[in-house]
């Protein structure tokens, strides 16, 4: 078959899949030069078949944007400009060209609104199911790290949207996955959690915000990526920033259904935010002198604590006012 690679060969299914693209094909190594006061930041991704994505229900396309996301959020959380990505697929014998140049036109998509300016693609057999590895380099002024303000107790943390989304809705993929395998589905529950279901698949990313933090006077002292669920980050920022913290259950943002599928699987939504993954949410840490600056141009985060003094450590406090030691997984 003139499409399938054992026709095609790694160099011509390179090239054919940059074709009709903005980037060149076998433009490496990816270099660029760094201007005076400028900080580079790296950032990678590794998404594999069975573990993180299932292709029974992952649209290709879907997964190839969302494997850019990965990369480029760890990007976002350090106030990093998205310049190179660098992908490398392991390609199992049950995919063939057509449905890599899928998957590939959705890296390509996403690259493009994040403003990559090199791309390049490397194919490797795979006798263990699909494999995505990134490697993304983005830049930053060196002003950025010096004016990062030192966090302290009262600080703000903010977050870019609902948390937990992408773990319920990876609970309704497998249930009707496996309603589908026994025979019958009638789409109802994917109809029914149709945002929770796209939580997952296809989550977003608001593309350029370092510019648009610097450009309304924001510089938070820490950012994190949030894919292993709100209690990894949190411990992270416990780890890095040397304060205790406070989150607040009743601040967390939930997407609409999250309580009423959690009800019907059995699953608490608080659980699923702090433990759950594959949310793709930004959380920053905002000064307090800079909240009203924050507020006005980022409505749609929101603030679910504040920092603390060491000694009180890492805490959940429940609508009652009991406060709960955060645990993490963080796998």
């Amino acid at each position: 078959m003139e499409n399938s690679f054992s026709f095609l060969g790694r160099i011509e299914a390179i090239r054919q899949l940059f074709e009709g693209t903005p980037y060149a094909p076998f433009e490496e190594p990816l270099w660029f030069e760094a201007k005076p006061q400028e900080c580079i930041t790296t950032a990678s991704a590794l998404l594999l078949e069975g573990i993180d994505f299932n292709l029974v229900y992952f649209p290709l396309q879907h997964l190839g944007r969302k494997a850019v996301l990965r990369a480029t959020g760890e990007l976002y959380a350090v106030m990093a400009r998205p310049e190179c990505l660098s992908v490398q697929l392991g390609v199992s014998a049950k995919l063939d060209f057509p449905q890599i140049k899928e998957l590939w036109s959705g890296v390509v998509a996403a690259a493009q609104e994040h403003g990559y300016k090199h791309l390049s693609l490397e194919l490797q057999p795979s006798q263990n199911g699909l494999t995505l590895a990134l490697s993304a380099t983005g830049r930053h002024s060196a002003a950025v790290s010096v004016a990062r303000p030192q966090a302290q107790s009262k600080d703000l943390i903010c977050v870019s949207g609902a948390l937990g989304a992408a773990f319920l809705g990876l609970q309704v993929l497998e249930r009707e996955r496996i309603k589908f395998e026994q025979g019958g589905t009638d789409r109802q529950g994917l109809e029914q959690y149709r945002m929770l279901v796209g939580s997952y698949l296809r989550p977003e990313l608001q593309a350029g915000t370092p510019a648009l933090l610097a450009d309304a006077g924001v510089a938070p002292s820490f950012g994190y990526f949030v894919t292993r669920g709100l209690s990894d980050a949190l411990f992270r920022l416990l780890r890095d920033s040397g304060l205790g913290l406070k989150v607040y259950a009743d601040k967390i943002p939930f997407e609409g259904g999250s309580f009423a599928l959690g009800k019907d699987l059995d699953l608490d939504p608080v659980s699923a935010a702090m433990n759950g993954g594959d949310d793709y949410r930004l959380l920053y840490v905002v000064p307090i002198g800079q909240y009203e600056r924050f507020r006005k141009d980022f409505q749609s985060y929101d603030i679910i604590g504040h920092l603390a003094r060491p000694e009180v450590g890492g805490v959940l406090v429940s609508p009652d006012g009991l406060e709960h030691p955060i645990s993490a997984q963080g796998w």
